[in-house]
């Protein structure tokens, strides 16, 4: 059985067991949350939501906070001697999916 929720602006396919890394999410480390947003569960008979599946949810364990990978930002105006260089740090939550309630 899988679904697929909407977290962060974003869609994401998940199973039980899988572990998604999504935008930061104010939840404490251990903690259990419950993603409500779901757009479509997959199984012998798939069911589709208009917009979300009525009744649906998946249960999450939060596994960690962090932020990702340094990205370089440069940005430059021409013939203006203006240039900068800044750095930006995504934070992340990582979820581990639990159940997946139909």
């Amino acid at each position: 059985m899988y679904a697929i929720i909407e977290t962060g602006g974003k869609q994401v396919r998940v199973e039980v067991g899988s572990k998604i890394y999504v935008e930061k999410l104010d939840a404490e480390v251990g903690s259990t949350i419950t993603l409500d947003k779901v757009l479509l569960i997959g199984d012998k008979a798939v069911k589709v939501g208009n917009p979300y599946v009525k009744g649906a949810s998946v249960n999450a364990k939060v596994e960690k906070q962090g932020k990702g990978k340094k990205i370089r930002v440069f940005k430059y105006k021409a013939k203006a001697n203006e240039h900068k260089t800044i750095g930006h740090r995504q934070p992340y939550t990582c979820l581990v999916i639990e159940a997946i309630n139909a």
